[in-house]
């Protein structure tokens, strides 16, 4: 396999980076699958930033969005995503403070009335240990979660499913 040059690989990233919004995370991690030296990988990675080819703000405000659109994750999960990512935290709160509250909480209700539908339990408060599980896992606080778990077993939710 041949080297790739610098300026190649400088092209390249800059490629990678139009297709989608990228974290330096992601970019460091083509580079070295490269073989290109550390100290060529920083040039690299300053260039783009240099040319807003990667933008941390930027990728974290749209990361939260689309996790928390398209996959439905809560700020806990959607927080430890961007963590690992090595977004910086005054990045990672910035980004979740982004979020509307009443997108969220209707996000999370929806969630949780479609699952309710397919749980099955020995009884409502085993139904609802399971459900406030499902939604820690998805990521959600259990605040929130308990929050919307009350209202739909009063029956709060004004839609009856028959």
């Amino acid at each position: 396999m041949e080297q790739i040059t610098e300026p190649e690989m400088l092209r390249r990233a800059a490629a990678y980076c139009s297709t989608a919004e990228r974290c330096i995370q992601d970019v460091q991690k083509k580079i070295k699958a490269a073989g290109l030296s550390q100290e060529e990988g920083e040039r690299i990675i300053a260039r783009l930033l240099q040319e807003k080819f990667i933008d941390e703000h930027r990728f974290a405000r749209y990361f939260v969005n689309d996790k928390l659109r398209f996959n439905k994750w809560g700020r806990i999960k959607i927080a430890y995503e961007l963590q690992k990512r090595n977004i910086p935290a005054p990045i990672r709160s910035e980004a979740l403070e982004g979020i509307d509250e009443k997108e969220y909480a209707d996000i999370l209700q929806s969630l949780l009335k479609a699952k309710k539908k397919s749980t099955k339990g020995k009884d409502e408060r085993d139904i609802y240990i399971k459900l406030l599980r499902f939604a820690a896992g998805r990521g959600f606080e259990s605040r929130e979660a308990s929050r919307c778990l009350k209202q739909l077993f009063n029956g709060n939710d004004y839609e009856e499913d028959f």
